[in-house]
This record gives C-alpha cells, structure tokens and sequence, in this order.
C-alpha cells in the first residue's frame, strides 16, 4: 500500500455519459473469469519455501508461452519453452479475419508454434459464429488458411454469448475437421466447478481438443475489489476441476506474467456540471483557467494504491503445487511481461527437449 499524490487535469468539454471501447476481457468489470469473489484457503499441495531460499527447478511436459506480434524481442529460444503461440490475429467488425502476424518471424523457433485467432466482442462473436452465414464460412477459410505454415491453430474467443453456445461448438467442429493433423487447441475461461449452460463447459468441448488452455488468471480484475490476479486457493480449484474434466493429458494450466493496481480514487471519468461544482468545493479549488474558452482546473489528491504481482518466487510456488497436483503442462501470458528471474526456475522435462 502506497501513498501517490497525483496532479488532476479536469478538463470539461461536454458534460454526459461516456463510452469506453474494450479491448480485452480482463479489463471488463464483469469479468467471467472468477464465477465469484471468495476466500478459498490454502491449499494443502502449497509448500511456501522461506523468502530468499533457493528455488527448484520445476520439470513439465509442455510448456506454452504467448508472443505478441510486434514484440517478437521478447522470445528468447533459450528458454524453456515447447509451444509458441503468436498472438494478434483478430475478427473485424465485418468478420474478416485481421492482423495476421507474419510466421517468418517466428520461423527460427525450434518448437511448435501455434497460429491463435481472437474475438473480442460479444455482439462480434454472435454475428460470425451465426450457422450458415457466409461469414463464418468466409472465416473458417481465412483461420485454415493462415495457420497451414503452423504446427497447429488455438481459438481465443473469450466473448461468446449464452445464446451463441451451440454455434460455437459447430464452429470448432468444422476446423477440427478442416486442420487434419495439426494440433487444435483453444483458450477459455477458468472455472472451479461445472456452471449451468455454460458455453465453455470443458466436458463438451474436450473430445474436440488435442490441448486446452485453462486461463487460470483474472481472479480480481480490474472491476473488482483488489485482490491477487490468481490467489493460490483459487488456482488450486481451478486445477483440480480441470484435471477431473480434462484430464492431464489435454491440459494447459495457464499463468500471468503480469500485475495489477487497485487505486482508492477514480478520478478518469465523465462529469455532470454539479459533479463538477461539488468537486471544487471539496478541494477548496479557487483558479478557473480558460483554454479556447473552456473551463478547466487542477487540484491536488492523495491516493492509495494496491499493487498484486507476480515474481519468481509465486510462480515457482504455483508451479511446484500444479506438479504435485498432476499437471503436466503449463503456458504464461505473455513473453516479455515476466521477471528475467523467471526462466531459472523451470524446465522441460528430459523427454520433452
């Protein structure tokens, strides 16, 4: 918990709501991710070694990793990793598929690497995946065609809509049958316990999948109250319903690289005019400034902040308890998020390399 003073530039140029576009699910205040906010324990599988003792090397099968296009820097072929996703490719507004990354970037990796398509509206998602549109056709060829130089093809969409479930199922159905050999594998929202209607329900969509990627982070979001991106409580729930529905050899627990802050005061917002006039009295503001004519004011405010990351050793943690629980493959989000203290700590097993 920290003390920030921060300068607050309130510049009013129209007075209503506001409307923000979302890019990802894990900045959606409602975010799927955590089915609800609750204190799960300690696991009995976590073994929490003294801070600044030595940490194991913790051996797995598989290990994914993502890479954002355009930050092909952050890949380091001498770490530790069998599986490459190359994340970018997206769904436009008109259902064409979009910001294909170029594989001759990641031609010199020596593992598998892994063409991943994403969707990131729930309305987007409704509208390609409708059965029998000439979207979904038109997208089926695009997603095949720009994974055949890959090693196989992982879906990313994190938007489908209640009423969408079945599209989606068939959407699978038909790339499965179109990749031939290649590994299909998808990405989806992390759960505890089976949900009613649950169009992620890893017990329907497993016998179409040759690996799936577990999300296993976004317990707090940024929607909701502070709190670790993947509690150890939490994540040992997820893991062992997994394991009893997916079973160890499909499935990829993923991980977070990143952090996230919580802050005491929310100062990015649209403001009504007597909003506006309360928040002057209260800060005691006595300058108007002018710019063009428009009103505008600074002021001083005190916010705490609440920072949950990950480092070496929580990962290391997390690691060491997934192995004991029978994982066998892991994946992080994302190359070039992590601390360089990271790689140390795990390794392919002797088969695997």
């Amino acid at each position: 918990m920290k003390q920030h003073l921060f300068c607050l530039l309130a510049s009013i140029f129209l007075l209503g709501a506001s409307c923000q576009s979302q890019n990802s699910i894990h900045d959606d205040p409602s975010s799927p991710y955590a089915e609800q906010e609750e204190n799960y324990g300690t696991p009995a599988e976590l073994e929490l070694l003294p801070p600044g003792a030595k940490l194991p090397v913790t051996e797995y099968r598989e290990i994914w990793a993502y890479l954002v296009a355009g930050r092909e820097n952050a890949l380091d072929i001498k770490h530790p990793i069998s599986d490459l996703v190359y994340f970018g490719a997206e769904v436009d507004s008109y259902g064409k598929l979009v910001d294909i990354p170029n594989f001759r970037n990641i031609a010199h990796f020596p593992g598998r690497k892994h063409f991943v398509a994403s969707c990131n509206s729930r309305s987007l998602t409704h509208f390609v995946l409708k059965e029998g549109s000439h979207e979904r056709q038109a997208l089926i060829r695009d997603l095949l065609e720009a994974a055949r130089p890959y090693d196989g093809l992982q879906i990313n969409f994190e938007y489908v809509p209640a009423r969408s479930g079945a599209a989606y199922l068939s959407f699978l159905r038909e790339l499965r049958a179109g990749l031939g050999n290649k590994m299909f594998s998808v990405a989806i929202a992390a759960r505890t316990r089976a949900l009613q209607n649950d169009v992620y329900d890893y017990k329907t969509i497993e016998p179409l999948m040759d690996r799936i990627l577990v999300m296993a982070y976004d317990e707090h979001w940024s929607g909701s109250r502070p709190g670790p991106i993947a509690s150890m409580g939490w994540c040992q729930r997820v893991a062992r319903h997994s394991l009893d529905v997916i079973g160890p050899e499909k499935l990829i627990m993923g991980l977070p690289f990143y952090g996230r802050s919580w802050g005491s005061v929310n100062v990015n917002r649209a403001y009504i005019h007597s909003t506006v006039e309360e928040i002057k009295r209260e800060n005691n503001v006595r300058e108007i400034q002018r710019e063009d004519g428009i009103p505008l004011f600074k002021y001083n405010a005190t916010v705490s902040t609440t920072v949950y990351y990950e480092d070496d050793y929580s990962l290391s943690a997390r690691l060491e308890m997934y192995k004991k629980m029978g994982v066998r493959a892991v994946g992080f989000w994302r190359l070039g998020q992590e601390t360089p203290a990271f790689w140390p700590v795990i390794a392919l097993e002797k088969s695997s390399r």
